[in-house]
């Protein structure tokens, strides 16, 4: 038996049992191709990182004594996509079984599908081996259940797994220490510069723009930063052991105009991309906190440990629980379109000046300046979630689908009608100004409503709960919300409701 083993630009898993085993019978097949480049317009460093990532994951299994297809970007026998690959491969090199690891995006998953049931060869998909949890692990677990709270599957987890349990008790003696992760950053302590990796990317760069890719974004070709090697990322993860974790927690929802890193581990592309495991960081992050008790507080890694074995599972549990249909999910009918300011950061507010220009730079936001600000935003002027869910998916380096869509067009949008978020993640410009200090020099002031001056945000805000009002009457946490809106002067109202639309219908200019 000749086999062939696809492995995808996301499965780079170098630790997979599929590589316990050496033979003259197995063949892997990697592949950078326009089918992947092109289905949604990518930022330039997220093209790179994965194809850079791909090649260095080639070479190590070449050293492994691995055989191994690569076929680059601009290879004239690469014919870019999944279908034609496979069978050409089959012919060319008499395969007599195809094999593949499970794919994380529904779209990926369907054609593969299609593609093994046109096959007259056997076929058989494997587990990626990533993950805690299975496909239908969370649909599991909610059944019967009403509502899908991300706690109590996080607790399940904690539990099942043994991560920071003291027995049947948690460690520090509660689940969740989400309220100490609420800190603005003021300068207290200072910030570690960050862990780069100064990687030359020329050459595929050059191959990139020969190949005649449509993407956007800066980058830096002498110096591109991001892990791109299961050894560079093991080196990021230690970095952030060492230098980073003390402080995550506190800082971990905090906006600062000059320290667009902050505490956060820049790990998410690593994971991903599956040259880190989640439960390698985890056990890692852990047992280093556990070295130094004395100078690391729970709260701190209990908050890093909730991001990835709570909500990283939960997020792709309900992805694969709800799709296809969670892609069309639009149940605010939200139908405005994306401004252009999302793609040139020309904006004279300053919060999203800094989140779209960071994007635009880095491939890079931390969750806060995704959900609360960017997020934020396009749910109070009403964009389409479609519109929404293709910028995310294409501006940050670590989008995949199964993390991306839950999160904007569910957690952010709350196009899901409530899924994964009991009410919508919006605010006025207060909370803004809570969590960064970006309004402080802004040319909007943030305690204004009316006015030329008025910060957006505001008056989107409460326009917003005045559209929505007849959709969230019925939602308990947004009464007090709700009734604060009543409370507001008719012709007050009337004037922030003119300016909104105002707002909306002229969002360049703003």
């Amino acid at each position: 038996m000749k086999k062939l083993r696809l492995i995808l630009g996301d499965q780079l898993n170098a630790t997979h049992s599929w590589f316990q085993e050496k033979d003259d019978t197995t063949i892997y097949l990697l592949a950078e191709m326009r089918q992947e480049t092109d289905y949604v317009k990518h930022h330039i460093q997220k093209v790179v990182a994965f194809f850079q990532s791909m090649r260095h994951f080639y070479t190590d299994l070449k050293d492994k004594g691995h055989q191994v297809l690569y076929f680059e970007i601009t290879a004239l026998d690469n014919p870019q996509n999944l279908d034609q690959l496979i069978a050409s491969c089959i012919e060319k090199y008499g395969i007599t079984k195809f094999e593949y690891q499970l794919p994380d995006e529904y779209r990926l998953d369907q054609q593969l599908k299609l593609i093994c049931s046109k096959l007259t060869i056997e076929t058989q998909a494997f587990d990626t081996e990533h993950f805690y949890t299975k496909r239908e692990e969370l649909t599991d677990f909610f059944e019967g259940k009403k509502l899908l709270l991300m706690e109590n599957f996080y607790r399940h987890m904690r539990k099942k797994h043994h991560v920071l349990m003291d027995g049947s008790t948690p460690v520090g003696n509660q689940w969740n220490f989400d309220a100490d992760n609420r800190k603005k950053y003021k300068g207290e302590v200072p910030v570690p510069a960050a862990k780069k990796f100064g990687t030359d990317i020329e050459a595929l760069l050059s191959q990139i723009e020969k190949a005649g890719i449509n993407t956007f974004g800066t980058i830096d070709p002498k110096n591109f930063d991001w892990p791109t090697s299961r050894g560079q990322a093991l080196e990021q993860l230690d970095y952030f052991c060492v230098h980073l974790l003390r402080h995550f927690g506190d800082y971990e929802d905090a906006m600062h105009t000059d320290e667009k890193y902050l505490f956060h581990s820049r790990l998410s592309f690593a994971m991903n991309s599956k040259m880190l495991s989640p439960k390698e960081v985890i056990e890692t992050v852990v047992t280093h906190y556990h070295e130094h008790e004395s100078s690391i507080s729970i709260s701190q890694v209990e908050g890093f440990v909730r991001q990835i074995l709570g909500w990283r599972e939960y997020i792709r549990g309900i992805y694969w629980k709800e799709m296809p249909n969670y892609s069309t999910m639009n149940a605010l009918n939200n139908t405005n379109k994306l401004p252009d300011f999302f793609w040139t950061g020309q904006t004279k507010m300053n919060c999203m000046s800094h989140a779209i220009n960071q994007s635009l730079k880095d491939a890079y936001a931390h969750h806060i300046q995704r959900l609360m600000v960017i997020g934020n935003f396009t749910l109070l002027t009403q964009i389409h979630p479609d519109e929404v869910d293709n910028w995310y998916l294409g501006v940050y380096i670590d989008a995949i689908e199964w993390v991306e869509m839950p999160n904007t067009r569910g957690m952010s949008q709350y196009a899901d009608g409530g899924i994964i978020a009991t009410k919508p993640y919006v605010s006025s410009g207060s909370y803004i100004n809570k969590m960064s200090n970006n309004c402080a020099t802004c040319h909007y002031n943030v305690k204004e409503k009316f006015g030329d001056k008025a910060c957006p945000f505001n008056t989107l805000y409460w326009n917003f709960l005045d559209e929505k009002k007849e959709y969230f009457k019925g939602n308990q946490r947004m009464g007090m919300m709700l009734n604060l809106l009543k409370k507001i002067d008719p012709e007050d109202l009337y004037k922030i409701k003119i300016k909104a639309n105002e707002i909306i219908n002229n969002m360049d200019s703003y």
